[in-house]
């Protein structure tokens, strides 16, 4: 009996050894990768944005439609606030968008006449509203964008005695919409899955457009003016997107 547990220990003696070995030679199982998040901008977005605008105006005075003398430029500049709301889709690092803008705005300018002497032109922008296409490019949550489209902005004029200030003459097309282009381009910086702040240049081709003034009161003719109109603005942006979630990529 003695030498049958001598031998039991003896094997089992060597049959550890072996046991650790096997454990040993097991594969080696490497860990999952990492996954990188990629920002995704498609979806619809809703936002506000403020800042500021300057919008460049020439008056040239006319005469039963023949030119007779420029009066002078001016720019009528102030604070811009409003909204927008769009629909933005990427493919790859690639993405396009269409959105719908309406500012608030508070753009007023004037100068001396140099044809109605003693008169002051004036001029004021209260609102305006983009339509536009937009393509972009993104870096993970980072997109740079171009945009074009129509524009349309809300004009007032009027003409003044600079000696006294009153109202000297307005026009007959005071509160009719005028139509034109803008081209702009931005950056945008998504800082959340859902949120995003951007900066934002637009500049408005508004073309020429001639106003027939009248005096105040009255209703007598004062003059004729072909008035050119261009607008620059610089924007801060915030936008809230959903139905585009950030998704992973391996």
């Amino acid at each position: 009996m003695k030498k049958f547990l001598l031998g039991l220990a003896g094997l089992v003696a060597l049959a550890a050894p072996a046991s650790a070995a096997d454990l040993a030679a097991r594969p080696y199982t490497k860990a999952p990768p990492m996954i990188a998040a990629l920002y995704d901008w498609s979806g619809f977005y809703v936002g506000a944005n403020g800042g500021w605008g300057s919008s460049h105006k020439c008056w040239d005075n006319y005469a039963l439609g023949v030119f007779v003398a420029s009066e002078g430029c001016h720019d009528a500049t102030g604070g811009v606030a409003g909204a927008q709301v769009g629909y933005r889709w990427q493919t790859g690092a690639w993405v396009f968008g269409l959105e719908a803008q309406g500012e608030w705005a508070d753009l007023k300018g004037n100068n001396a006449s140099l044809v109605n002497l003693g008169f002051t032109n004036q001029s004021r922008i209260d609102a305006f509203g983009l339509f536009t296409g937009q393509v972009g490019y993104a870096w993970n949550n980072v997109l740079w964008y171009v945009k074009g489209g129509g524009a349309v902005t809300d004009d007032r004029f009027r003409i003044y005695n600079t000696a006294t200030g009153v109202l000297a003459a307005t026009t007959t097309t005071t509160d009719g919409a005028r139509w034109g282009g803008v081209v702009g381009t931005g950056l945008e910086f998504g800082f959340s899955p859902n949120w995003s702040a951007a900066i934002e240049y637009d500049h408005l081709f508004m073309g020429n457009r001639t106003h027939n003034f009248v005096t105040t009161p009255g209703g007598v003719a004062f003059s004729q003016d072909r008035i050119k109109q261009d607008v620059d603005l610089v924007t801060v942006r915030v936008n809230y997107r959903w139905g585009g979630p950030v998704v992973a990529k391996y």
